[in-house]
């Protein structure tokens, strides 16, 4: 078997690129050790082309918000910010605090390649704080001012499970974002650390990065119109001399913020005058904590959109090609992205939200699913990506791409992928690296070299 698709690979590689009709100064630049891909690959406009109703609207915005409501109400990990508990007992919030930093059961490693052992964990399990649990804790909300690490635990401290990869860090869960409104359960012994739950995760975040105020005013703040969405990958608020909390701040794809207006914060903001930028409001952190929402510009040469964007496949392409090449961020460590950390990204730019995990998602009963069995043949699975949609999900064990459709008769998919592994032209298994969000084929890939993606395929979803 491995003879025959690394023949058939080496074989489709060479002719398409003669289909190509690419010039020798066109190609020679680009060298890959990706099998099946070629330079147009890397281009958006290239999977647009073969979509001729890539404009066409995909759901409105009202069925958008008919469709998180059906989201929130079938799967259990997610709740939306105004019906999170005003308090916990102690019971509910230790049983919180377990799901969310208990000691891994499997061995965990410093980066030297020590075992932790309990006297290791002990100092940040002390962090924690289960003794600081009152009989009943109220719960406080907050909006985040800066992007920042989700964490298992309430600690810098990076360690690594038995594969040693040092860019995973298994304590990094996922990331809080500028403006999101988060609930505030509990906090460290010594106050650093706050455990939070926004609408999809729970876990520790650096208490500096929280502004407190009342629900009424978090969830006020979320949901102000009219607003501004960031759609590039990333976008930047002015600099501001002497202001470092709302100066160069970065603003991550997805990112709402309200949208003021010159009319109302006046035509000298900082020093300078606001036509040729967006005015926002920023929330801040004051000297104890709370909440100060202030008024900020974003140039308008940055990637934003007044409210979401359309959704359709062509907004899903172009949004996914706006991280290409952008490093694998495990739970969006090293400030970049992993493979569900890049669909909620997208998804978010048009107002749809969805779990967190690739679990939660694949196995999930939100939007449309085709599930395949153990005992589903590789055609059958083959078959039904070919009926896919550009935009769909596709996924295996632990991981999601997006679909991009066939080239030359080939499936390729977008995704924030770590390992590249497969069988090359001469029959040996080729272990290489990703790290990185790419466009790939999909049924040359293998896990490992007895696993191919096609044999862990378990689920196809569709957000249509």
């Amino acid at each position: 078997m491995r003879g025959f698709l690394a023949l058939r690979y080496a074989f489709a590689g060479g002719l398409l690129l003669l289909m190509s009709g690419l010039s020798s100064a066109a190609t020679e630049h680009f060298t890959s050790d990706i099998p099946l891909l070629k330079v147009e690959h890397l281009s958006p406009e290239y999977w647009l082309a073969k979509q001729p109703n890539a404009a066409e609207l995909l759901l409105t915005p009202s069925q958008i918000v008919q469709r998180n409501a059906q989201t929130f109400a079938q799967q259990a990990e997610m709740t939306p910010i105004a019906e999170i508990p005003l308090q916990f007992s102690r019971a509910e919030l230790l049983k919180v605090i377990e799901q969310v930093s208990a000691i891994p059961p499997s061995p965990r490693f410093f980066a030297d390649g020590k075992p932790l052992q309990e006297s290791d964990w002990a100092p940040i399990q002390q962090q924690v704080n289960r003794v600081g649990v009152a009989e009943n804790t109220r719960t406080q909300f907050a909006l985040v001012t800066k992007r920042s690490a989700l964490l298992a635990m309430p600690t810098t401290l990076r360690v690594f499970n038995d594969s040693m990869s040092l860019d995973l860090n298994r304590l990094q869960e996922t990331a809080l974002f500028v403006g999101e409104p988060v609930a505030v359960l509990h906090q460290s012994a010594d106050g650093h650390w706050s455990l939070v739950q926004n609408y999809h995760y729970s876990g520790w975040v650096a208490t500096e990065a929280l502004a407190l105020a009342p629900r009424q005013q978090v969830l006020a703040y979320a949901e102000q119109a009219p607003f501004l969405v960031v759609t590039g990958a990333r976008a930047f608020s002015n600099y501001v001399p002497n202001q470092p909390q709302i100066s160069e701040l970065q603003l991550d794809m997805g990112t709402r913020l309200p949208l003021l207006s010159a009319a109302a914060v006046g035509h000298n903001l900082y020093g300078q005058n606001p036509h040729a930028s967006y005015i926002v409001q920023l929330p801040t952190r004051n000297a104890v904590g709370q909440l100060q929402l202030v008024p900020a510009l974003l140039a308008r040469n940055q990637d934003v959109h007044i409210g979401y964007l359309p959704y359709s496949t062509e907004h899903i392409v172009r949004q996914a090609f706006k991280y290409l090449g952008q490093r694998y961020g495990w739970g969006y460590d090293y400030n970049g992205v992993d493979c569900t950390g890049f669909l909620v990204d997208i998804f978010r730019s048009f107002g749809l939200l969805m779990p967190r995990n690739s679990g939660q998602q694949g196995y999930g009963e939100f939007g449309q699913n085709v599930r395949f069995t153990e005992q589903s043949s590789h055609n059958t699975k083959l078959q039904a990506i070919k009926r896919a949609q550009i935009g769909d999900f596709i996924y295996r064990p632990g991981h999601v791409m997006l679909y991009l459709g066939e080239s030359a008769g080939e499936p390729f998919v977008i995704h924030a992928v770590f390992d590249l592994a497969y069988v090359n032209a001469a029959g040996e298994f080729y272990r290489g690296t990703l790290n990185s969000v790419s466009v790939t084929p999909l049924a040359p890939l293998y896990l490992n070299a007895e696993q191919s993606y096609l044999d862990r395929i378990y689920a196809i979803k569709s957000l249509r």
